[in-house]
């Protein structure tokens, strides 16, 4: 026998940066290189942020001006009775019939998301914003038509 022995040593894996799944949010600052001033994002709606005049999405950056942008709510609203209501009226039926009062509560439960689409000369875009109040929709409304009014502006 030989005093060769095999020895084994591992090899140096590169250097993997980790990002996560999903889209990219949008940068919050974007250079022009006939200006070089930078743009600020005045609005995000889901993974889309406008500046006063582009639209910036996963996908790139394109101008506002002649978008079209679409809201579509796609909500459930559903009411149940919460669980300390039919604990209080099971408890309090015990000690006298009023504890099922507690059964006539109810609770709004809102799920779904809504879906907000922009459409320009040359892309389409769509995203999906989770919803889970009634605040939460109005939010988006109000984002979109605030959007809708920077592409309705004229150009300066």
């Amino acid at each position: 026998m030989t005093d060769d022995v095999n020895h084994w040593t591992p090899e140096p894996h590169p250097v993997r940066s980790y990002r996560p799944a999903g889209p990219e949010p949008p940068p919050q600052l974007i250079m022009f290189p006939a200006s070089n001033t930078p743009e600020p994002v005045l609005v995000t709606v889901g993974d889309i942020g406008c500046t006063a005049t582009r639209v910036l999405t996963p996908s790139g950056a394109h101008p506002l001006a002649g978008t079209t942008w679409i809201l579509t709510n796609q909500t459930t609203v559903s009411q149940r009775i919460p669980s300390y209501a039919i604990v209080l009226a099971v408890l309090l039926m015990l000690a006298c019939l009023l504890g099922l009062l507690f059964l006539a509560v109810r609770e709004e439960v809102i799920q779904g998301f809504v879906q907000v689409s922009v459409q320009g000369p040359d892309f389409y875009y769509a995203t999906q914003v989770p919803i889970s109040d009634r605040r939460q929709v109005l939010d988006t409304e109000q984002r979109v038509n605030y959007i809708r009014g920077l592409a309705a502006r004229p150009a300066a």
